[in-house]
């Protein structure tokens, strides 16, 4: 044998038959192992990071990582690249109410609110069976029905129904009450916890977007139709949660095509009632085009930035860049509707984007839910 002498150490390995020396990525690969001589008072086949003079370092934990800095980097992208597809969904949400509000007297409500639903749901049709998107199993449908009588058919129905009796600018409360609504299921359902200040904020953009629709309503109080736009509230909160947490496992642009698929049996009857009932009243250009944005864009490609949006930033904190809405709301309302901006809106667009800065920047933490598929995106 070759003994080495006292104070000195053997630079020779020696093999041994049953060692295991690293282990790889691909498994437990057969080798030699370094004797113990060689690094003092190391066991055989024990990696090297426990010797303060020597690191080695595997590929299995130089890939470990890698990872771990890779996703840590890429966090903040995909949250800022949530909040880029959020903020598009709502510019296409932006001109929904004007666009109703011009088809409505034409078309009427029922036919608007449930019609934009089928048109928008025989694309959607196509653009699956076009990609071949492979069918949800029985779980993920069960929350499209979700998806789908919250948005598909409650949101459109409610507020094309109040539209016919208040303008476009008193509809705007709707998308004011939207994103604490939504955040309010968001916590409830679906397991995210946003912060003191993220609800200071989120509260003090609310109220801003009340009061402003309030004071600038034609008749300043409450009036049956606002049931229905509380309702239209209700419908789209539950929808944009429970859309923004599926699309986190089967997609945002899937999410919303399978929800309006879903949904044609029901839609598909109720909006030939309804047209066959109302009639088409002296259509125009302008109705025509309304309808066929609110059902191309506001329904389908709308949602697909969207439900996107929701799944890479999180619920809570995406669905307050809708606090926005009204104010593009009115914009649009003004150009399109010959609406005029007043001094008060000025000011509430002021204290509405001075919120959601503050929702951007207060903390957002999710608690383990139920569904794995919840906490895929945060």
């Amino acid at each position: 044998m070759n003994v080495p002498l006292p104070g000195t150490v053997s630079t020779v390995p020696v093999l041994t038959r049953s060692e295991t020396a690293w282990r790889t990525v691909a498994g437990p690969t057969p080798s030699s192992a370094i004797s113990a001589r060689t690094e003092g008072n190391l066991s055989p086949a024990v990696p090297l990071l426990t010797n303060p003079s020597r690191w080695v370092l595997t590929r299995a934990g130089a890939l470990s990582l890698d990872m771990s800095s890779e996703s840590s980097a890429t966090a903040p992208p995909q949250e800022a690249f949530g909040l880029v597809l959020g903020s598009i969904g709502v510019l296409i949400f932006s001109f929904t109410l004007p666009a109703t509000r011009v088809a409505v007297p034409v078309f009427g409500g029922w036919t608007v609110g449930i019609g934009r639903a089928v048109g928008a749901g025989l694309l959607a049709a196509a653009v699956l069976a076009v990609k071949r998107t492979p069918i949800p199993d029985l779980a993920t449908f069960r929350r499209l029905a979700v998806v789908a009588g919250g948005v598909v058919v409650g949101f459109p129905l409610f507020t094309a129904l109040a539209l016919v009796s208040v303008p476009a600018s008193r509809g705007a409360i709707v998308v004011g009450m939207l994103p604490a609504a939504t955040a309010l299921v968001a916590t409830l359902r679906h397991g995210e916890r946003p912060s003191r200040s993220f609800w200071l904020a989120a509260t003090g953009g609310l109220i801003t977007v009340v009061v402003f629709a309030i004071v600038t309503g034609t008749r300043g109080r409450p009036e049956p139709a606002d049931a229905l736009l509380l309702l239209a509230v209700a419908s789209a909160a539950i929808g944009y949660a429970e859309g923004g947490s599926v699309s986190r496992s089967i997609g945002g642009w899937q999410t919303i095509s399978w929800a309006l698929v879903l949904a044609l049996p029901i839609t598909l009857p109720v909006a030939i009632i309804a047209m066959v009932s109302h009639g088409i009243i002296e259509a125009d250009a302008a109705s025509v085009a309304g309808f066929a944005y609110v059902t191309i864009f506001s329904m389908l490609v709308g949602f697909f930035a969207w439900y996107a949006g929701l799944s890479k930033g999180g619920v809570a904190r995406v669905s307050q860049i809708q606090l926005t809405q009204p104010i593009l709301t009115l914009l649009w309302a003004s150009l399109l509707l010959n609406e005029e901006i007043t001094p008060t809106a000025m000011l509430a667009a002021v204290l509405v984007l001075v919120f959601v800065l503050m929702t951007r920047r207060a903390p957002v933490t999710t608690s383990k839910p139920a569904d794995p598929a919840i906490a895929g995106g945060q």
